[in-house]
């Protein structure tokens, strides 16, 4: 996972080092094209995404903790937050696209090379970012979903020594005060074995690593997804 993650930051880093030469080299084209960005839509999605930061992580700490039905509402969450920065950024691509701002159109075309490579790294980078939202999103739905159909603990109890002495009795469970918390049927002359199966909700004794180290690896695809976008919205909306 984590050398997944390094080549997400290679992509994304080289990306950065081309903004940084750009910039370095149309200094006033760049701050005069960011003008041009909607400042409040770009802090709202950071508000957004940094909210689905702190859902992600309180999910994780749910479902170590054994609570699985908050873990799972608190992913949901999530997504719902990713959502809600896609359906921004939709509305913001369609401003400058109706603008006739867009790689390689003709109104792009007549402002100054600068400007161009502006808002032809804003385009290539904020919509890989966007692109990287939606995997995520896909990724913790289906995570979700694993989470809410995960299977109790089984485990397995068998008297091997059911004879004649247990006639007439019955298996039961009982807690640490000898009330009992279930009751089987009873043992006739013609059981020869008796075996108990029972399902344990996962809870904080019961909680195994294995049951949240998945849910860990969308959280953690997720928060570089956030950490990215923290780059980007300086680089794009706060140069003016």
């Amino acid at each position: 996972m984590w050398l997944f993650l390094f080549t997400e930051l290679l992509l994304f880093g080289g990306l950065f080092i081309a903004y940084a030469i750009y910039r370095h080299v149309n200094f006033a084209d760049f701050h005069v094209a960011a003008k041009d960005l909607d400042l409040v839509l770009g802090t709202i999605n950071t508000v957004i995404l940094l909210t689905s930061s702190l859902t992600m992580a309180l999910s994780i700490t749910a479902m170590q903790k054994g609570n699985r039905k908050l873990a799972v509402w608190l992913v949901v969450l999530t997504v719902l937050c990713g959502l809600a920065f896609l359906i921004i950024k939709y509305f913001e691509w369609t401003a400058k696209i109706s603008h006739g701002i867009y790689p390689a159109s003709p109104e792009l075309m007549k402002l100054p090379p600068g400007e161009v490579r502006f808002f032809g790294l804003y385009y290539a980078m904020t919509g890989l970012h966007g692109l990287h939202v939606l995997i995520g999103m896909v990724l913790l739905i289906v995570m979700a979903v694993v989470i809410a159909r995960k299977p109790f603990r089984v485990h397995s109890f068998r008297l091997d020594d059911a004879d004649e002495t247990m006639a007439g009795a019955r298996p039961a469970i009982v807690d640490g005060d000898g009330k009992p918390l279930w009751k089987g049927g009873i043992i006739d002359e013609n059981v020869e074995q008796v075996s108990v199966v029972v399902r344990l909700k996962p809870g904080p004794q019961t909680i195994h690593p294995s049951d949240y180290v998945s849910l860990e690896n969308a959280g953690l695809y997720w928060h570089l997804v956030d950490i990215i976008w923290i780059f980007l919205f300086p680089l794009f909306y706060l140069i003016t």
